[in-house]
């Protein structure tokens, strides 16, 4: 693992690989890549193969930037088949899908580091660098050093009106806690916008509050740890793949 990490330094990241299926967010992450890395030179993909085709055909990035969910890949396999084929560049992970043991799994597995699509562009940057210096990273509510306190979240009883809510529900409060609007809480979804307005209204409605603010508050009173670890279906799915 550490042989991973300090595969690359703040220096000398030269070459970025981005592996994300969404154009936008392929787009978002070189424009966060140059700011950090000004000089590194950015090669883009969609899928797993035009990635494994990509370094078959000399590509060797400094960095791997990587989504686990993509067209052509089923569960983690295909971060396990990226990190065997560059067993020693550093991977940072971004993904949608988020649990305390599919994150934890990914770190055991070689992963660099591990962010949330909801990230801020500036914490984007910020955590660039210090994968960049040699680091590893872990937002605070995925790592296995405070599993302890998570567990103790969850064995202390849910808000009732928290419990209430479905997966998919508990995804779209966490982004309205980063404070995203409709239209990029549909794009990092892969929802239409007015599937999220009526998953809003019906959250809203659970939740007992009249506006997003008003959930919000709700949500950071009651910490936002009990949303962080939602056992996402999905996420959790990825393990058994």
């Amino acid at each position: 693992m550490d042989q991973r990490a300090n595969a690359a330094t703040h220096g000398d990241v030269s070459s970025v690989l981005i592996v994300d299926d969404h154009p936008l967010y392929r787009d978002a992450l070189a424009s966060a890549i140059q700011l950090v890395f000004p000089n590194a030179e950015i090669a883009q993909t969609e899928t797993l193969s035009e990635a494994m085709g990509a370094i078959e055909n000399g590509v060797r990035p400094d960095l791997v930037m990587f989504d686990l969910k993509l067209p052509d890949v089923c569960g983690i396999s295909g971060f396990l088949s990226l990190r065997d084929q560059l067993p020693t560049t550093p991977i940072l992970v971004i993904s949608a899908l988020a649990s305390v043991e599919l994150v934890q799994t990914l770190m055991r597995e070689g992963a660099v580091g591990f962010l949330p699509k909801e990230t801020s562009a500036q914490h984007l940057k910020e955590v660039l660098s210090q994968v960049g210096a040699g680091q590893t990273y872990v937002p605070a509510a995925y790592r296995s050093a405070g599993r302890s306190s998570d567990i103790s979240a969850q064995n202390e009883p849910m808000h009732p009106r928290l419990a209430a809510l479905t997966p998919q529900q508990r995804k779209i409060m966490k982004l309205i806690c980063a404070g995203k609007a409709n239209k990029q809480i549909a794009y990092e979804l892969s929802l239409a916008e007015a599937t999220v307005k009526a998953h809003i209204t019906a959250l809203l409605r659970r939740l007992g509050v009249r506006n997003r603010t008003q959930a919000a508050v709700l949500v950071e009173s009651e910490g936002p740890a009990q949303l962080a670890d939602s056992g996402d279906p999905e996420a959790q799915a990825f393990l058994s793949r």
